[in-house]
C-alpha cells in the first residue's frame, strides 16, 4: 500500500468525528509528517479538541491534554523531581508534555513563563529538569489552540512563539447539511469513543523519515525564498517572514506532496500552504488594520504578482 492510501485512511477515520472538514485533517497530516505543529484559532465548539483527540486515536498515540490557565507553572507542563524519604533520592515525575501527541489548550489563557516551557519542548522535544535533559518519545506533535474572540486575561503568543508553530489553521462552522450529520451521529453516542487505530506509532515515523526523500527542485525552492522576500518589503508588513519560515514552507509542501501520492514537490503544493505557514508569521504595520488588510489576503497578493517556476520540474 501506498504512503498516500495510508494516509488517506487515516483521514477518512477522521472524517468518522469532524464532519466536512477534511482540508483540515489534511493539514494536520502535513504538520505530522513534517515534526512540525500546529496551532488552532478559532471560537469555541467547532471541534478543536475533537479533531486532536480522532488524530490521536486514529494512530493509536499516547494523548495528552493539559488545559492551560492563569495559575499552571512550568513544572505541571515538563514535570517535577519529587525527593523521596525512603531512598533519599530525587525521582523525576513526568508531566504531560511526555506524549506522542499532546494538546495545549487555550495556550494564550497561561503566563508567558508557562507558554515558553511548552514552547521550548516543542523545539527541542526535550525537557531539562535539575541539569539533566530528557528526550520526548517520538513521534511527538503539539496542537495548540487558543479562541481569537476573548482576550480579556489572556497573553497573546508574541512573535518569536508563533514562529515554533507550522501552520495556523481555522476551523470554521458547518454547512447545515454537515451540522445536521453531526447530530445524527452523535444522538446515541459520542463518535470519538468508537474511533480504533489504523496507523501504527511505527508506520508513521517511517513516513516521517520517508517525507524527507521528497524531491524539492531548485527552482521551486527558489520559488519559496522569493515569496518569503516578498513579505519583508511588502509596505503594509511590518515584520516579514523569517528563513524558518521558509524552511516551515518546504517541509509542509514535502509532506503534502506525499499526501498526494507523488515524489516530488510542485509550485500547487507551495501555494496551497503559504496562507497557512506564512499568515501568522506576518506582522502587519497599523495602516494594514485600518484598511482592513490580513496577512493572508497579503500572501495572496505576493503570490499573484511572484513568477511561478514552470521548468524543471521532476516528472515533466
Amino acid at each position: 500500500m501506498s504512503a498516500k492510501d495510508r494516509l488517506n485512511i487515516v483521514i477518512d477515520n477522521i472524517e468518522k468525528v469532524i464532519i466536512g472538514k477534511r482540508h483540515i485533517a489534511e493539514l494536520s497530516i502535513v504538520a505530522m509528517l513534517s515534526q512540525g505543529h500546529v496551532l488552532l484559532e478559532d471560537v469555541p465548539g467547532v471541534g478543536k479538541t475533537m479533531l486532536v483527540r480522532a488524530l490521536a486515536k486514529s494512530i493509536g498515540a499516547d494523548f495528552k491534554r493539559i488545559q492551560f490557565t492563569p495559575d499552571l507553572l512550568p513544572s505541571d507542563v515538563i514535570g517535577v523531581s519529587i525527593y523521596n524519604p525512603k531512598d533519599m533520592e530525587f525521582h523525576f515525575r513526568p508531566g504531560p508534555i511526555m506524549g506522542n501527541i499532546v494538546l495545549a489548550d487555550e495556550i494564550n489563557r497561561t503566563s508567558p513563563k508557562t507558554q515558553s516551557s511548552l514552547l521550548e519542548a516543542m523545539e527541542e522535544a526535550s525537557v531539562t529538569i535539575d541539569g539533566v535533559t530528557m528526550h520526548i518519545p517520538k513521534p511527538f506533535f503539539v496542537m495548540a489552540t487558543q479562541n481569537p474572540i476573548e482576550y480579556e486575561g489572556t497573553y497573546p503568543l508574541p512573535e518569536a512563539q508563533l514562529d515554533r508553530f507550522l501552520l495556523k489553521i481555522k476551523i470554521g462552522y458547518p454547512t447545515s447539511r454537515e451540522e445536521m450529520e453531526v447530530l445524527n451521529r452523535s444522538q446515541i453516542s459520542a463518535p470519538i469513543d468508537e474511533l480504533q487505530p489504523v496507523m501504527s506509532l511505527e508506520e508513521l515515523l517511517k513516513l516521517q523519515e520517508e517525507v524527507k526523500l521528497i524531491r524539492v527542485d531548485e527552482t521551486i525552492r527558489s520559488y519559496i525564498v522569493d515569496l518569503a522576500r516578498q513579505t519583508r518589503i511588502d509596505p503594509y508588513v511590518y515584520l516579514g517572514v523569517s528563513p524558518r519560515g521558509s524552511i516551515a514552507l518546504m517541509k509542509a509542501s514535502q509532506a503534502y506532496a506525499m499526501l498526494k501520492g507523488r515524489d516530488f514537490v510542485t509550485p500547487d503544493d507551495v501555494q496551497h500552504l503559504a496562507k497557512f505557514v506564512f499568515g501568522h508569521r506576518i506582522m502587519l504595520r497599523s495602516e494594514a488594520r485600518y484598511d482592513g488588510v490580513t496577512a493572508e489576503e497579503i500572501t495572496d497578493r505576493i503570490m499573484a504578482k511572484t513568477r511561478v517556476p514552470v521548468q524543471r520540474l521532476v516528472g515533466q
